[in-house]
């Protein structure tokens, strides 16, 4: 089970680069997170909340975060 400091840091955390660029991880399209995945997470925390997301994606749990999502 992921720890409820990881899952606030999917609804606050914004992507510092790329296409998506100021959106938060919980924001990001799954195939940009399956991109991540055939490719490599990033090193650090960002990595590993995207490899988190991208778990939470596959298995069809976006909508878990939502009571998340209306706090912060």
């Amino acid at each position: 089970m992921a720890d409820p400091a990881q899952l606030e840091r999917l609804v606050t955390l914004r992507m510092p680069f790329g296409k998506y660029q100021g959106r938060t991880v919980a924001e990001l399209p799954g195939a940009y997170l399956a991109w991540f995945a055939r490719q490599g997470f990033p090193k650090g925390e960002l990595g590993r909340l995207l490899a988190l997301m991208h778990e939470i994606d596959q298995a069809g749990l976006r909508r878990l975060l939502n009571p998340l999502r209306r706090h912060f």
